[in-house]
Order: C-alpha cells, then structure tokens, then sequence
C-alpha cells in the first residue's frame, strides 16, 4: 500500500498494518508453541493467548474502521523472523529443551508487540484518536500479561534439572 511514508499518519497506518500482519503471524506461531511444548500448563498458556490474539486481531481490525481505513496487511518481516527463528531452534533442540526454546520464541515476540503497541498508542493520542488507542490499550494489556506469564515460566524451567 505504501511506496513512501510521507506524515505521521502514512507512518501510523504503516505501523497499524504491519502490526495486523505481526498479530497473525503470531496466531500461527501461538499455534505451532502449542502442539510443540510437552507441559500441559504451557499448552494452555499458549492456547489462552492465540484466543486474545484472535481478539486483538479484531480490536486492530476495528481502528483501521474507526479511522475510515481498509486494514493494510503491511507485512511484518519481525514476527516471521521470530517465528522461524523459534522453529529452528525447535527442530534442532533435544525433547527436554523444547519447552524452554518455546518459551523464549513467545517472549521475543511479546517483547516485540509491546513495543509496537506502545509507540501506536502514543500516536494515536497524538492524533486524538482516543478510542483507537483504548482498542491498543486492551491489546497491549494482553500482551504485558502474556509476557509476565511467559517469563514466570521460563524462570521455572530454567531451574528444572
């Protein structure tokens, strides 16, 4: 959609498409940490966050409508770095590890959709977009508690011998 980023608002929608694509990417990837993990508490955490990611797919949809925007599907070259990144590593760790390598894949890409839907929000205010941002502010509180239970977990298997 976008040859060149000329205003803040090419840049926001830019960044809102992309982020669209990311959380999809994430979906596919939520998935794939599911059926890869051994635990039985992991498989759920991974399992309760591709269901909020299938609602901050929506909620993303629904800023692009508030905006008077089609969605841009602005593809995001991160998340499928991270995401084949955690395959690889999944396909090259013994049984006992890949629990570990799942969770640090979730974490990267947590990491990555916090800092994007911080800077969106910020734009968004500044543009007086004030339900748009709401919308992001549920998304980033997901994603904040993902990356909590995500860490917490990782803690614990980094412990396990």
């Amino acid at each position: 959609m976008f040859e060149r980023l000329d205003t803040l608002d090419d840049l926001f929608t830019f960044r809102l498409g992309s982020l669209l694509s990311a959380e999809h990417d994430s979906l596919e990837m939520l998935e794939d940490l599911q059926k890869a993990v051994e635990r039985t508490d992991l498989k759920e955490v991974f399992a309760h966050h591709a269901h909020e990611t299938r609602e901050q797919i929506a909620n993303v949809e629904r800023c692009f409508s508030l905006l008077g925007k089609d969605p841009d599907d602005s593809p995001s070259p991160t998340t499928r770095g991270l995401a084949k990144e955690a395959d690889s590593l999944l396909h090259k760790s013994d049984a006992a590890l890949r629990d570990s390598v799942a969770v640090s894949g979730g974490l990267a890409t947590e990491h990555y959709e916090i800092a994007t839907y911080t800077t969106l929000i910020d734009m968004a205010e500044a543009q007086g977009e004030n339900e748009v941002a709401q919308l992001l502010r549920q998304n980033l509180a997901q994603e904040e508690a993902a990356r909590d239970t995500l860490t917490a977990m990782g803690h614990d298997l980094a412990t396990v011998r």
